[in-house]
Parts: structure tokens; C-alpha cells; sequence
């Protein structure tokens, strides 16, 4: 409820992340595509949520690179969750019926591009060197280009992916990865 009194954008992003998650549980998750679309939408209306509480203005780098990571993480969770419910076929989501191994294989593959290309695109766009004062974030790039490779190794040699957050929080050259990355932000930053 105190969302509502903030801010009226504020209001409006938070009721359109109600209606998007009350969709989703009656029907959206069913759907093919769309399920992973709805949960994407999900992500970016958060970043949209925060930046509206803290006074930032969003740019469109902002909007694309959490809808691309976010679809990238959906798509991979959906083959894991493929890979995986083919052992235990009657624990599997109903959407999965609709999926295939060589069809996710596809969109990852698709999303993966978007994702690296829309992080690339955000680090050298005039609004970011403006925001930031310095063309170096471009340097960040190496690291979530790994990231992304080592979660692509682990979703296809490890079976694993099922839990995003859980996988990368328990493998060593991913932690190490994300604290390289973050510690050369910060230093390109300050």
C-alpha cells in the first residue's frame, strides 16, 4: 500500500507488476513463450521501480539489458527444467509440453546475443559516459562475456540451471568473475 502513495509512475509500475503476476498464476505461465516473457517484464518493471525511487531517469540500456539477461536466465531454466523433468515427466510444469531441447536451444541462443550485444551497447552509449564521466566501462565487457559463457558451460556440461542464483553462487569462477567485474566498476567509476 505504501507504494501507491509515493509516486503516481510508481503506482502505476507497481500495479501493472500485480496485474503481470496475478496473469501469470491464473494463465500467462501456461503459454508458451509468454511465460518467460511476463517473468522478463517482471525484472525490468523492478529496475523501473527503483530508479523511480531514487530519482533516476532510466535509460533505454537500463530497460534492455535486465528484459535480455532476465530472458536468457528464463529460457535456460526452462531447458534445465526440460532436461531434468525428463526423469520425473509428471513433476514437470504443464508449460513444458510446449517446449523443446532444440527450440529453447534456439531462443538461449538468440537471447545470448541480445544480452551481450544490449551490455556492449550500454557501456559505450553517450548517456552511460555521460552518467559515469569515462568511456572505460567498456572494459566490464570481457567479464560479462565470461559470465555468460561459464553459465552456458554449466547449463550444458553440468545440468545445471535450474536455480540461476543458486548455480552462480555456488561456483568458484563465477564468484570470482563478479568480483573482478565489480571491482574494475568501481575502479573505471571512481
Amino acid at each position: 500500500m505504501a507504494g501507491f502513495i509515493l509516486e503516481h509512475l510508481f503506482s502505476f509500475i507497481l500495479l501493472t507488476y500485480i496485474c503481470a503476476n496475478f496473469a501469470y498464476s491464473i494463465k500467462l505461465k501456461q503459454v508458451v513463450i509468454i511465460d518467460i516473457m511476463v517473468i522478463a517484464l517482471g525484472f525490468v518493471l523492478r529496475v523501473l521501480a527503483g530508479t523511480i525511487l531514487v530519482g533516476v531517469s532510466p535509460s533505454d540500456w537500463l530497460i534492455t539489458c535486465p528484459m535480455a539477461i532476465s530472458l536468457f536466465l528464463g529460457f535456460s531454466k526452462r531447458r534445465q527444467e526440460l532436461v531434468l523433468g525428463e526423469r520425473n515427466v509428471n513433476n514437470q510444469r504443464r508449460v513444458l509440453r510446449n517446449y523443446s531441447l532444440p527450440f529453447l536451444d534456439q531462443m538461449i541462443a538468440v537471447v545470448t546475443g541480445c544480452t551481450v550485444i544490449s551490455y556492449a551497447l550500454y557501456t559505450v552509449s553517450s548517456e552511460t559516459i555521460a552518467r559515469f564521466g569515462t568511456r572505460n566501462l567498456v572494459l566490464t565487457i570481457p567479464f560479462v562475456l565470461y559470465g555468460i559463457f561459464r553459465y552456458l558451460y554449466l547449463v550444458y556440461h553440468k545440468v545445471s540451471g535450474e536455480n540461476p542464483t543458486e548455480m552462480i553462487m555456488k561456483d568458484s569462477p563465477s564468484i570470482v568473475n563478479v568480483v573482478f567485474w565489480f571491482v574494475v566498476v568501481l575502479i573505471v567509476i571512481y
